[in-house]
C-alpha cells in the first residue's frame, strides 16, 4: 500500500469555507465511486484556517496519471471539480493545472 499527502488552500472567505465543508459531509456517490475505482482505499481531508491536508492510502498499482485520465472522462467528477473550484485556491508554487500539491515526507519514526 502507498500513502500520499497533499495540500491545497481554500479561498479566505468563512462562508465559502463552511460551504466547502458542508459539501464534504455529503460527497456525491459518483465521486466516491470514482475514488475507489482508481485504487484509492482511504482518503481523508483535514482543515485548518484556509489550509487543506489530504491523506490518501492506495493500492500499490495506483497512479495519479491514470486517476486524472479516469476523472477527465467522467462528467460527474468534472462537475464536482468545477464546483470545488468555487472554494479552492491554488498554492502559489503549484504547477499550471495543478490543484492538490504532493508533499514530501521529511520525517518518520
Amino acid at each position: 500500500m502507498k500513502r500520499y499527502c497533499l495540500t491545497l488552500d481554500l479561498k479566505n472567505d468563512p462562508q465559502l469555507i463552511e460551504e466547502y465543508k458542508e459539501h464534504h459531509r455529503d460527497v456525491w456517490p459518483e465521486v466516491i465511486q470514482s475514488i475507489k475505482a482508481s485504487g484509492i482505499q482511504s482518503m481523508e481531508i483535514y482543515h485548518i484556517e484556509t489550509r487543506l491536508f489530504m491523506i490518501i492510502e492506495a493500492s500499490d498499482d495506483f497512479s495519479f496519471e491514470i486517476k486524472a485520465q479516469m476523472d477527465a472522462s467522467n462528467d460527474k467528477v468534472q462537475e464536482w471539480e468545477t464546483l470545488m473550484d468555487t472554494y479552492q485556491q491554488r498554492l502559489p508554487f503549484a504547477k499550471a493545472g495543478e490543484k492538490w500539491v504532493l508533499m514530501e515526507r521529511v520525517f518518520e519514526v
